[in-house]
């Protein structure tokens, strides 16, 4: 399940009901919500339980990620213990207590194919005694027990985006469930949300290594990893940000006219991009496989590619509206991910533009510091080098958090090699373009210039990523430039 309508209309629904709560139950509400929401929206699975299991280990996630990112000789954190234990209670009871649907008609279950509850109890000591009983060793090696569970994070990303390897989990998934390990496929492992989730736990984990990170709540932490409208897809809030707006939840007037305008014409504003622009463009005039084999001319080739950058950027611009606006309804203030990116008029404004904060996340963790690493070797490497390195790392990042395929690779090579071109030139041009500015025409036609380019180069690389192999998007490119079969 995704954000359709009625996912809306329910999440809307509830934001009338938070409105009347005592203002000591909003962080509450929302921590809890967000879990049932987490199991909620995860669809039915082929691969038994396999749908239970993954939210489930969602959750635990994020108390481990507490966990270790917890300062526990901080005042702050001291003072947060209490409730904290309290919040470890209830997430242990709600955890099991979701496995109970099991007994409830399946047309009223929040989460198709639940285990024993019994099972599930049993799964979560095995977890959690241990590391439990560890607590000190944990603490005493700090720097890299974080470093391990960045490691491990990765890991378990590099498996599901990898095809043989997720293929591989899901035989042996299949075997141990007594299920038929022919039909095993990527689908048995469809984790949502995980993506955004594994994001925010590196994050608060290098962190707590860097003595950046604040002192969360349990309940707190929980919230942001798995806050419902920015789940699925963003946007990539910040952890200190998110806290803010969870302390000032008790301030946040009820049934505030502002806000609720506000809110509503985010999503609504939302549910157009979405629902009407680009469900329509994807109706025939986007850029997918099916319609790939039948180009027979330039002409509709460039139409659907077209059409495809279009649907791309109102489907998830949408999605970011309406994420947002929920969120404002809920008293949180989720961050912008859009800005005009396809106005803009090279290409590293575009990436300040188009999903800002996982631009944001990797500029910050990937891009910085390597930068830094680089900086620091002995002897120095030459600095066009360190910039082509960096810049190239960080788009391989971002393109490989979609999808560990060699056309993903190929995309973020497409714009890692653009942005270090793009800065070259600049740095050499920088005095020439200035001089254009008391020359408007001139300085007009080298900004139209500059936008064809960026925009184009921009819609020719989604080729990469509309195309689940080389052949296929090689064979796009021929019907772009005149040598469809």
């Amino acid at each position: 399940m995704t954000f359709d309508l009625f996912t809306i209309g329910v999440l809307l629904a509830a934001a009338v009901v938070y409105q009347f709560l005592p203002v000591n139950w909003r962080g509450w509400s929302l921590m809890i919500g967000s879990i049932v929401v987490v199991y909620w929206l995860q669809p039915a699975l082929p691969l038994r339980n396999a749908d239970f299991i993954l939210p489930t280990v969602t959750v635990v996630l994020a108390v481990g990620g507490w966990y270790l990112t917890r300062k526990p000789d901080d005042e702050a954190q001291q003072a947060t213990l209490p409730q904290d234990r309290v919040t470890f209670a209830v997430i242990t009871a709600l955890l099991v207590g979701m496995a109970f649907f099991r007994y409830i008609d399946t047309d009223f279950r929040l989460t198709p194919a639940p285990p024993n509850p019994l099972w599930v109890a049993v799964g979560l000591g095995i977890v959690y005694v241990p590391v439990l009983a560890l607590r000190r060793p944990i603490y005493a090696r700090q720097w890299g027990t974080l470093a391990a569970a960045m490691i491990f994070i990765i890991a378990l990303f590099v498996v599901l985006k990898a095809n043989p390897l997720v293929m591989g989990v899901s035989s042996v998934g299949r075997a141990l469930t007594g299920q038929d390990r022919t039909l095993a496929g990527a689908i048995d492992l469809n984790w949502l949300g995980f993506s955004y989730v594994a994001f925010r736990l590196i994050h608060t984990l290098r962190d707590r290594q860097t003595e950046q990170l604040p002192a969360l709540s349990l309940q707190q932490y929980m919230t942001y990893i798995v806050f419902f409208p920015a789940f699925i897809a963003g946007p990539i809030d910040r952890a200190e940000r998110f806290q803010e707006d969870m302390v000032a939840l008790p301030a946040v007037k009820r049934f505030d006219g502002e806000r609720f305008l506000r809110a509503f014409e985010r999503i609504s504003m939302g549910l157009f991009k979405k629902f009407v622009i680009a469900d329509l463009l994807a109706v025939g005039l986007s850029l997918n496989p099916t319609n790939a084999a039948l180009l027979e001319n330039t002409f509709w080739a460039w139409v659907l590619l077209y059409g495809y950058a279009l649907r791309l950027f109102f489907d998830f611009a949408g999605y970011t509206d309406i994420a947002i606006g929920i969120g404002i309804l809920f008293g949180v203030q989720l961050p912008e991910n859009f800005k005009a990116p396809y106005l803009k008029r090279d290409i590293t404004t575009f990436w300040q533009s188009w999903h800002i904060t996982l631009s944001n996340w990797a500029r910050f963790y990937v891009f910085s510091p390597l930068s830094r690493n680089l900086l620091r070797r002995k002897p120095r490497p030459n600095p066009m080098l360190i910039v082509l390195a960096t810049q190239t790392a960080t788009m391989v990042t971002i393109g490989l958090w979609h999808g560990i395929t060699w056309n993903f690779l190929i995309w973020g090579l497409w714009h890692g090699v653009a942005l270090f071109v793009h800065k070259q030139y600049t740095d050499r041009t920088r005095k020439w373009y200035r001089s254009l500015k008391e020359k408007p025409w001139q300085y007009r036609a080298v900004e139209g210039v500059a936008w064809f380019i960026t925009f184009h180069y921009v819609v020719l690389g989604w080729v990469w990523f509309a195309m689940p192999d080389l052949v296929q998007a090689l064979n796009v490119y021929a019907a772009l430039f005149g040598f469809a079969r």
